[in-house]
């Protein structure tokens, strides 16, 4: 049975795709299939394997050591701020984000991830038979952020036609940076956060390739990646720190906002119709979940938690994840990696945003297909979670 799900959420996944795609007769099928059965190899290998096991440990045991390293510098300045025994998600799980921005800076300034970042996007272009850009900027978004990535590739933004600035921006909504990854494995099981990365990485290629199928010339597909402007090591060091603090600081300004929002809308939903905004949206979003793989008497509890991400953020959905305890281990699982990437509405502003301040034209253009952006994001999150539900208990 559950094979036979596995198949139906696979193609209900790819029949939107495709009826949303904007030149069918120009989808490559052959990267497709590739592309798919790579994801179903890794996903087999990381969830299901000794090897997997062993990797996902190496990089919770590194985020964990990280996480430790950044919670002495928030002790020494927030030590007395809690009583023992507390816990506060700012000072806990969010202002360890300026730690790792700072490492994040110091690996860039000694041209360790330019390097990893470049070298990875050549391969992946070989895989998925998109162009040069196209990977480099995928990798990029997954280490760099959804804002941070486009800096890197300026000199390109405003010579982009319409089709290959979206595969931009996709990958970019459909990853998540490096620099919060450990705040959400305080959150969700690090395996299902590790999975979900690499998971999204090949989902965003075929989604896009689906939606916006598209052959890049020979010469037109040249990877020149815009260096930083030099600095001294001090001052890219307090750049990174200070923009690492902006990240959580913007966080903890949206959780404060869409968490209250949505106590307020359930509370006059629940008042005047008897059942609460999220529980209403649950019903919208069950077949969804039923298709990840998620038992139907799950299905909508799931399809709650995907909505409250979609139309707040990962994190507030993240928490919520948290509070259902009563939820099966596979549920957990399958849910948790749909909700590891940045598919939600106001991501279309943040990236809307960081292309405008690049390219005012270019801006104008991502703000009009913000919608399709945010559909074939949430497909792309769909999708890791199908396969990966494959290999969920």
């Amino acid at each position: 049975m559950k094979y036979l799900i596995t198949v139906l959420g696979l193609l209900i996944v790819f029949g939107l795709s495709y009826l949303a795609s904007n030149n069918k007769r120009k989808i490559r099928y052959r990267p497709l299939i590739i592309m798919i059965i790579l994801q179903v190899i890794l996903a087999a290998v990381l969830l299901n394997t000794f090897v997997g096991a062993y990797l996902i440990q190496g990089v919770s045991s590194t985020f964990e050591d990280l996480l430790g390293y950044a919670a002495t510098g928030v002790d020494f300045v927030f030590g007395g701020v809690l009583n023992e025994g507390q816990f506060s998600f700012f000072i806990s799980v969010l202002l360890p984000i300026v730690f790792i921005s700072a490492l994040i800076g110091i690996l860039q300034y000694i041209k360790v991830l330019p390097f990893i970042i470049k070298y990875i996007g050549l391969v992946l272009s070989k895989v998925n038979g998109m162009g040069q850009l196209e990977s480099y900027n995928a990798v990029a978004s997954a280490v760099l952020g959804q804002s941070e990535v486009f800096i890197s590739v300026k000199k390109q933004m405003g010579l982009l036609p319409k089709h290959r600035l979206y595969t931009l921006c996709a990958s970019a909504m459909s990853t998540v940076s490096m620099s919060i990854v450990g705040s959400y494995m305080q959150i969700l099981e690090p395996k299902y956060v590790v999975t979900a990365l690499v998971l999204n990485l090949f989902g965003g290629f075929i989604i896009t390739s689906i939606l916006n199928p598209y052959i890049v010339d020979k010469d037109e597909d040249i990877l020149e990646v815009q260096e930083e402007e030099k600095q001294s090591f001090f001052e890219m060091l307090g750049e990174y720190i200070m923009d690492g603090f902006k990240v959580a600081i913007v966080v903890a300004a949206m959780l404060i906002g869409f968490v209250a929002l949505i106590a307020m809308i359930n509370g006059l939903f629940s008042g005047i119709f008897g059942v609460s905004f999220q529980q209403l949206l649950g019903y919208l979003f069950a077949p969804f979940a039923f298709i990840m793989g998620v038992p139907w008497k799950e299905a909508v509890e799931a399809g709650s938690i995907m909505a409250t991400k979609m139309v707040s953020n990962e994190f507030v959905a993240m928490l919520e994840l948290s509070k259902h305890s009563n939820l099966s281990n596979r549920t957990l699982g399958i849910v948790s990696i749909f909700l590891v990437s940045f598919a939600n509405f106001s991501s279309i502003g943040i990236i809307a945003g960081a292309v405008k301040g690049l390219n005012e034209k270019q801006g104008n253009v991502v703000a009009r297909f913000g919608l399709k952006l945010l559909y074939g994001a949430t497909l792309v999150s769909v999708l890791s979670a199908i396969v990966a539900g494959l290999f969920i208990k």
